[in-house]
């Protein structure tokens, strides 16, 4: 993931390719639908921003008192979301990157390594993109740079729905089309309104991301025992001594992480559980007032997500760590769904004070505990 006798460890533009070329077909559609389809989810996504707005109480107003919409909404095909991401990830990786650099003279073999790792991890990159780029519904970038094809907020940030998975996922569950669209949209717009409307909270979350990769272990010998790790745990061997150990369905990021890297990720799943939880919460509580058929739609699509496409869609999930993500969407929802009926949403809503008040991973799986300390703290209570 650097430069080594000038060859990029990450070959990107490869990624790009090989995410491309390997990324499923989208459904079909005539190009008159698929303008008809573009058009809507850009009507939805505005007119969720209304809707959002009033529900969470959460706004972010300018000197004239009016929302800012400088964040923009782009509604793109597969090869549009890969592309988006992999310039995040550019941008994410930079210091990782410098650091990596900085030491490349003590990486033994160093210039071997740089002639031909660029392009073994940009094709295992592009295979992973190829993989998620027909799943992901929608996105809100927080980190994204902007360019000439993808436009970002000034301080970063765009939203991204991704119309044939969008139309894909509908056609499966046999929903309607139209309530699903703006179902979709009001849990993406969730997202930018609590980046929008919480200023603290990209730095916040930043940093944290800094902070894990600031402790990578980049020592050779100590990242190729984890990797051994990881492909022993993939193909279902133990290591040695270890037969009656059970690995407790690690995922391959859990197995390439440092102690330090483990308590920082328990903080950013608790914040990603707040997000996650709190967006599905707003798609569910807006959606009975302006999407008549949200109870079906709710119902088909939690037994999509727990059950996944397959045998090999779930291992790939389990080996990703995405099963982890689904407990985010739901741990989350019950936290959120738990505080605001104790405390109200005005109540809930202290939870976007300061990094202080944010929950704990601890707290997510334990709403009462979150209210005991900052709603007693905050009122002064002994």
């Amino acid at each position: 993931m650097t430069s080594i006798g000038g060859t990029e460890m990450v070959d990107w533009n490869l990624a790009v390719a090989t995410a491309t070329r390997f990324v499923r077909p989208g459904p079909e559609v005539s190009r008159d639908e698929a303008r008809a389809i573009v058009a809507e989810l850009r009507r939805h996504a505005k007119s969720s921003e209304a809707h959002v707005r009033a529900f969470t109480r959460m706004a972010q107003s300018d000197e004239t008192g009016d929302v800012p919409h400088d964040t923009p909404v782009l509604v793109v095909d597969r090869p549009g979301w890969i592309k988006a991401n992999v310039a995040g990830f550019r941008a994410v990786l930079k210091p990782l990157l410098a650091k990596m650099e900085d030491r490349r003279s003590a990486v033994p073999g160093g210039a071997v390594l740089g002639a031909v790792g660029g392009k073994v991890t940009g094709v295992e990159l592009g295979m992973l993109l190829s993989f998620l780029a027909s799943r992901v519904l929608g996105q809100y970038e927080t980190f994204a740079p902007a360019s000439r094809d993808l436009p970002a907020a000034a301080q970063g940030g765009r939203l991204l729905l991704v119309a044939p998975n969008i139309v894909h996922v509908e056609r499966e569950l046999e929903v309607e089309p139209h309530d699903f669209r703006l179902w979709v949209c009001l849990h993406e717009e969730t997202h930018r309104t609590q980046f929008t409307a919480v200023p603290w909270l990209r730095d916040h979350i930043e940093g944290e991301i800094q902070a894990f990769l600031g402790e990578t272990d980049i020592d050779p010998g100590a990242l190729l025992e984890r990797l051994r790790e990881a492909a022993q745990s993939l193909a279902g061997a133990k290591p040695e001594g270890e037969e009656g150990e059970d690995d407790g369905g690690r995922s391959l990021v859990d197995l390439v992480q440092t102690p330090a890297q483990r308590e920082i990720l328990g903080r950013l799943t608790a914040v990603m559980s707040l997000l996650e939880g709190h967006a599905d919460f707003v798609m569910d509580g807006v959606g009975p007032e302006v999407v008549p058929s949200v109870a079906e739609i709710r119902e088909k699509f939690q037994r999509r997500r727990a059950s996944g496409a397959g045998r090999l869609d779930q291992a790939l999930r389990r080996l990703l760590g995405l099963d982890a993500k689904l407990r985010q969407y739901r741990d989350g929802e019950r936290f959120v769904s738990a505080v605001v009926d104790e405390v109200g949403m005005d109540g809930f809503n202290r939870v976007w004070t300061s990094p202080n008040t944010l929950p704990t991973k601890q707290e997510i799986a334990k709403p009462a505990d979150w209210i005991a300390r900052v709603h007693r703290k905050a009122d002064g209570a002994p």
